[in-house]
């Protein structure tokens, strides 16, 4: 499992690379062509889009030390964990939702991707299929019960 996750991780790594030193390049210096880069919409794009890809190399290579470090055998396989995939049913709304909890770098709310470390993540951490929860979020309180779930081992397991 942990081969799994580190080499999706890798193969990301690897293409943000291949962006960088190659694709990058290419779309500057086919910019740079065009004349006064004060102006140059291409120019300034293609720099924009070097600046977030050297941010997003270095926090995906830290994120693969780390990973390659960690004992994925003291995470849990009967509650909700880091990597775990939860069905919850948001009792404000009546409303299905299922979360994924990710590390911060790759939270993405509008993919229901959600960091173990915000208000919500932290609440599901522990707990099990039936569990309700409360969450403070800065819009309020919301509420939820735990539908079901599948950890990370259930997520990767070949």
């Amino acid at each position: 499992m942990k081969d799994l996750i580190l080499k999706d991780l890798r193969e990301k790594i690897e293409r943000l690379q291949h962006e960088l030193k190659v694709e990058l390049p290419k779309e500057i210096g086919s910019a740079r062509e065009l004349g006064d880069l004060s102006e140059n919409a291409e120019y300034q794009s293609a720099k924009e889009r070097q600046t977030y890809v050297r941010a997003r190399l270095g926090q995906l290579e830290e994120r693969y030390k780390q990973l390659s470090i960690m004992d994925f055998g003291k995470i849990p396989k009967d509650r909700i964990s880091m990597g775990s995939e939860v069905k919850v049913l948001d009792l404000n709304t009546d409303e299905e939702l299922t979360l994924l909890l990710v590390i911060a770098e790759e939270t993405d709310v509008a993919g229901n991707k959600i960091s173990t470390g915000s208000p919500i993540g932290r609440a599901l951490i522990g707990k099990q299929e039936g569990d309700g929860v409360t969450v403070n979020v800065p819009s309020g309180t919301r509420e939820f019960e735990i539908l079901s779930f599948k950890t990370i081992h259930d997520l990767y397991a070949k």
